[in-house]
């Protein structure tokens, strides 16, 4: 790990929408600034995914100044989405939890409807630091996440990519590969590591940054969908069910919650503390 150097960085500011990659990034306590502070809701207030909508990958929100984003696809106007003033919040529903959000204007509901074809709204989650815990069976007192999965931050490593892609290759559905890492919606991809190695961190830094690994990623259908297109497939997960299955979840990557924050930059170095 004596090589290991932060690679990429990634953040998503709509969930579920296509990755932005950014040369350095500021690190809160509840994950990368900008990530994942806006979601699609449906009718019944519940988070949108690329689990229901695949053709979320292929749309862009661009990080803009206070807070607010820009929307843009093909096919439809750009449009440039505020942050909502504070007059009040509704309950939205992520993975069968309850959270307080703030709706968006009308035009964005209508944009991301349009886009969708499908009744949707638009929320932004106004207090990241008191509107959602971390999983209380993996977190310490007072952690707080943005509307991701679960946890703060995710890492992947080149390392261990290459590896799945090379049992991928000797599978039924090698057609399929090689997969990109975008596949994994990772915030922070680590390159000089070996296969697998961050199955044993505990806590890392990244340059002045300080994490600790909670938990690694159990990985869902939205692996499946490529990225640029929108089209599912069987991979990884039929290769991470032969190679990475622990306890009915299959796995890659490792979830993180910030012990500091910080600036990190590409090409800082990457340390593992025991």
């Amino acid at each position: 790990m004596g090589n290991a150097v932060l690679r990429s960085i990634h953040i998503h500011p709509v969930k579920a929408f296509r990755s932005l990659t950014l040369p350095e990034s500021e690190v809160e306590p509840w994950g990368l600034a900008g990530d994942r502070r806006w979601a699609l809701i449906d009718d019944g207030g519940k988070v949108v995914t690329q689990r229901e909508q695949p053709r979320l990958s292929c749309a862009v929100a661009e990080s803009s100044p206070g807070g607010g984003i820009r929307l843009s696809a093909v096919g439809h106007p750009p449009l440039t989405v505020p942050v909502p003033r504070p007059a009040g919040t509704m309950p939205i529903t992520l993975f069968g939890r309850k959270v307080e959000a703030v709706p968006a204007s009308d035009a964005a509901h209508q944009w991301c409807s349009a886009y969708l074809g499908v009744p949707v709204r638009l929320v932004h989650l106004d207090d990241p630091a008191t509107r959602r815990p971390v999983d209380p069976d993996f977190a310490l007192p007072g952690e707080t996440v943005s509307l991701a999965d679960g946890y703060p931050l995710l890492v992947t490593t080149l390392a261990s990519l290459d590896a799945l892609n090379s049992a991928l290759a000797e599978g039924p559905h090698a057609g399929e590969g090689p997969l990109p890492m975008n596949r994994f919606r990772p915030n922070v991809v680590v390159a000089g590591t070996g296969a697998w190695d961050e199955d044993h961190w505990r806590a890392i830094s990244i340059g002045d940054v300080g994490f600790r690994v909670a938990r690694p990623c159990g990985r869902c259908v939205v692996t499946t969908v490529d990225q640029g297109t929108a089209v599912r497939g069987r991979e990884p997960l039929h290769t991470l069910a032969r190679l990475r299955r622990h306890d009915g979840r299959l796995l890659f990557g490792q979830n993180l919650v910030p012990l500091t924050t910080g600036t990190i930059r590409v090409g800082d170095p990457v340390r593992v503390h025991t």
